[in-house]
């Protein structure tokens, strides 16, 4: 891993709104929050998703208001919309990767997208198997390096497939620690997993929830239900999400006009949401709540 990194090093704040969104840092050593010099941080949202990974140390952090112990080998998943700050860590080897959702590849679809273990509400905990520990930080610091150096033609492509890997790694042992699991538990998931397939599919021709629904072969009601479940949002506003989103990612990469891209995310005329400044936002969050400043 890298060399060591201060408390005030590790900040949690806004990804750059041009380049990639992306920000890995690496800490040996750090103590942060209450163990530091000052005060630990006020509660911010968290406008990116973030992996913030434990090799040692000790130390509780704190997700939409609940304490949650910092434990040795495990690798935190922290979804965009939460409400996150580090409230005490001691001697803190690790690191935390930040990432915009439009960084993420487009999904392959099934199983195998990535996507669903940071679009859910719950913090998941990953229990990182002892033998995987070097492979992890290896990863973790091959992502470093790529992100550090100066951007060239193929940077974004390689930081977007280390990226896709260390998502498909922590997946994986996520499920292999899961096999307890409810069955209910294990339906929603699956049903969440279907619907991001279709999504991916139809989003741009289809923004109605009936289609989907029907394409799933449930009630509308009962797809609703399940992915606010897991993910704390309807149907509808996985739609949109998901359009907006497409649009950030061509607004970010291409050179296209905004004419081209409204089209091309689903959208029958520019919108005002595009036009406005030349920037997509990311997409809103529904985590309820007044804004935290991060």
């Amino acid at each position: 891993m890298s060399s060591p990194t201060t408390s005030e090093d590790l900040a949690f704040d806004e990804l750059p709104v041009a380049g990639s969104s992306l920000d890995v840092q690496i800490a040996r050593g750090a103590n942060l929050g209450a163990a530091a010099a000052r005060e630990p941080r006020p509660p911010h949202r968290h406008a990116y998703h973030e992996l913030l990974w434990v090799r040692c140390g000790t130390g509780t952090h704190e997700i939409d208001g609940e304490a949650v112990d910092l434990r040795p080998g495990t690798l935190a998943v922290i979804g965009r919309g939460r409400v996150h700050r580090v409230l005490t860590a001691t001697g803190f080897h690790g690191a935390a990767v930040r990432f915009g959702e439009e960084l993420l590849l487009p999904a392959s679809g099934g199983r195998t997208n990535p996507s669903w273990l940071i679009g859910t509400t719950a913090t998941h905990s990953v229990d990182v198997p002892d033998g995987e520990i070097s492979r992890l930080e290896g990863l973790l610091s091959t992502l470093a390096d790529e992100q550090q150096r100066p951007p060239d033609a193929r940077s974004l492509d390689l930081q977007r497939h280390f990226l896709s890997a260390l998502l498909l790694w922590v997946g994986r042992w996520y499920e292999d620690g899961q096999q307890e699991r409810q069955a209910s538990d294990r339906a929603v998931l699956d049903l969440y997993r279907r619907f991001i397939d279709v999504l991916e599919q139809d989003f741009v021709r289809h923004h109605d929830a009936v289609h989907y629904a029907d394409a799933l072969a449930i009630p509308q009601s009962a797809l609703s239900k399940a992915l606010v479940q897991a993910t704390g949002r309807t149907t509808k506003e996985h739609i949109t999400e998901r359009r907006l989103l497409e649009a950030a990612r061509l607004l970010r990469f291409t050179e296209l006009s905004v004419g081209e891209i409204a089209y091309r995310a689903g959208y029958s005329s520019t919108s005002p949401v595009l036009s406005a400044g030349g920037t997509a936002p990311h997409p809103p969050t529904t985590a309820a709540g007044p804004a935290i400043p991060v």
